[in-house]
């Protein structure tokens, strides 16, 4: 991924009933819906598809890619950012 940079995002903290993974964001800016989110080893987890809770601590709803389940829980993912 030439140009990209990756933004740590926040640790996964469950696998919702719907499939998506949620997180707690760990620093601003929040991110865009549909920023791609992947893991360490930039492989791609999914999307962001929605902002929940709170302004001081909101929580980032992905939704997994086909060939993602809930071992990434207690992973953390990060955001993929382009120039």
């Amino acid at each position: 991924m030439p140009g990209a940079g990756l933004r740590r995002l926040g640790k996964v903290l469950h696998l919702s009933k719907s499939g998506n993974l949620l997180l707690r964001l760990e620093q601003y800016p929040v991110p865009i819906i549909g920023a791609q989110v992947c893991d360490y080893k930039l492989r791609s987890v999914g999307v962001v598809n929605n902002i929940l809770g709170p302004v001081k601590t909101p929580y980032v709803s992905v939704k997994p890619a086909s060939n993602v389940d809930g071992a990434l829980v207690g992973r953390v993912l990060y955001q993929v950012e382009k120039d």
